[in-house]
């Protein structure tokens, strides 16, 4: 193969559970041994979440809003809020196995 020729190599992975999956793929020619190393994680299946904030005009309200890890890596995340009167850490992190409340807050400015 020339230096700009591309061999594709499909591979399928069908996890029966969440974790972290690993796996070493060894290609082997008369002249050539490639070593790859390929690590899959698999969360699990999360329905999407929707929250309503029903709060007296200028009250603020607060709600903790639970972030499980378990994966087999801490998680850092970096928090994008859009929308006025919402606010919240613009970084959680969340070590391996444990489970972090993030604080999102509501302060309405108006009726």
């Amino acid at each position: 193969l020339g230096g700009n020729d591309i061999v594709e190599f499909p591979i399928k992975f069908t996890p029966k559970y969440a974790g972290s999956y690993h796996c070493q793929i060894i290609l082997k020619s008369f002249c050539d041994i490639r070593v790859y190393e390929i690590e899959c994680v698999v969360n699990a299946d999360q329905a999407d979440a929707q929250l309503e904030f029903l709060t007296p005009a200028y009250q603020t309200v607060t709600q903790e809003i639970p972030i499980s890890n378990i994966s087999s890596e801490d998680w850092k995340f970096e928090a994008v809020l859009e929308g006025q009167c919402f606010h919240g850490p613009p970084v959680i992190n969340v070590p391996v196995g444990e489970t972090v409340q993030y604080p999102l807050t509501f302060k309405p400015v108006a009726e």
